[in-house]
């Protein structure tokens, strides 16, 4: 399994962290990206998808701050 980056490791352990407890990021269970990895990429990429210029104002769809309100809906449920 190759090394991921400090970004995709800080995303993974937020993951993590969020769906077993702090000991799962401690204990690191790399076997998690593998089985979490395309759940997680996609969700990004859907986030990703809403921070960019498709409307063709020029500016993003949405801003950091709608991002995080997402967030904030979703982990309300």
């Amino acid at each position: 399994m190759a090394k991921l980056s400090p970004s995709t490791q800080a995303v993974l352990n937020a993951l993590l962290e969020a769906k077993f407890g702090k000991e799962a990021v401690e204990l690191g269970f790399p076997v998690m990206s593998v089985i979490l990895g395309r759940e997680l990429a996609a969700a990004l990429r859907a986030a990703a998808d809403q921070l960019g210029y498709g409307d063709g104002s020029g500016g993003p769809i949405i801003n950091e701050y709608e991002l995080l309100a997402i967030a904030d809906e979703l982990e309300a449920q």
